[in-house]
């Protein structure tokens, strides 16, 4: 991804790096980046631009944001990265085609990614050239995109409907949606569980349109009354954990408390002698022993 540009390798201050092309990242798959990154160390470096502002230098970062990320996580400083030299828009592509590149995106990276590259003037056979991905591909993604059809991108992304049907089923009416089906299942593209999942996703489509409820267009803004509200609700939830833990630990105690009372009584222990009842879980059983049940 680096050809035909000059890089160098260079110890960047995290705080001097700016992300010009930000991204929304799935939680779990980062907190796995983290504690690999963590365990192993950094395998892959990120690749930044120079900038010099008025005051000192700075950095764009063209790819690598997830990397960064976890070392801001882990707590690091600063962080070895690629300086390459050029331009802004072909930074940007650079990001652009690196991210599109990626073994696994979301149909909403392809959403940012491709159509960003469209926007930018960028032909159907000229991302599929940057990209390594198929020209079939790019123009089928394209015409969902223009098209809002976020329920049958993703179903794309993820393998359970070929970009070629997708397109058909975009394109047509409840007849020929069914028809379409039925072509695929002749041309052996969807078979079995597929077949199934292809149908739900029609109907889901019938249904509920379209899109997906509660996805969020790139460079969306959160509101400060969305965000207040958000963070009300966190704080709830935690408050709530904490009540619940309290009530736990209070009926705990309790337990231990008329435990240690009833392993006073020589008859109540010998009663659960006699019914072989006598064993006690072993922490339970250290607490009785030091008479201690706080």
């Amino acid at each position: 991804m680096t050809d035909g540009i000059p890089l160098t390798v260079q110890l960047i201050p995290i705080s001097l790096i700016s992300i010009v092309n930000p991204r929304v990242r799935n939680r779990k798959s980062f907190r796995e980046l983290v504690e690999n990154i963590a365990a192993l160390g950094l395998k892959k470096l990120i690749t930044v631009t120079c900038r010099e502002d008025e005051q000192r230098v700075r950095y764009d970062l063209v790819c690598g944001q997830g990397r960064l990320e976890a070392f801001v996580e882990l707590g690091e400083l600063e962080i070895p990265a690629f300086v390459i030299e050029g331009s802004v828009e072909d930074c940007m592509i650079k990001s652009l085609v690196e991210n599109c590149a990626r073994r696994q995106h979301q149909a909403i990276d392809l959403l940012h990614d491709i159509g960003g590259m469209k926007q930018r003037g960028y032909s159907d056979p000229e991302i599929a050239k940057k990209t390594g991905l198929s020209l079939e591909y790019v123009r089928g993604v394209g015409r969902l995109l223009a098209q809002g059809e976020q329920r049958l991108l993703r179903a794309v992304e993820v393998g359970h409907i070929p970009v070629s049907v997708a397109v058909q089923i975009a394109d047509a009416d409840d007849v020929g949606i069914q028809e379409a089906l039925h072509q695929a299942y002749e041309k052996n593209l969807l078979r079995g569980r597929k077949l199934l999942i292809a149908k739900r996703i029609v109907e889901s489509r019938r249904r509920r349109g379209r899109g997906i409820r509660g996805a969020v267009e790139k460079g969306a803004k959160l509101s400060s009354r969305s965000l207040v509200r958000a963070y009300r609700e966190d704080t709830d939830r935690k408050r709530l954990l904490i009540r619940r833990a309290d009530a736990t630990r209070n009926r705990l105690i309790f337990i231990a408390h008329a435990m240690h009372e009833l392993l006073g009584d020589e008859k109540f222990v010998a009663l659960l002698k006699s019914e072989k009842l006598d064993t006690l879980p072993k922490k339970l059983l250290t607490r009785m022993e030091r008479g201690s049940v706080a």
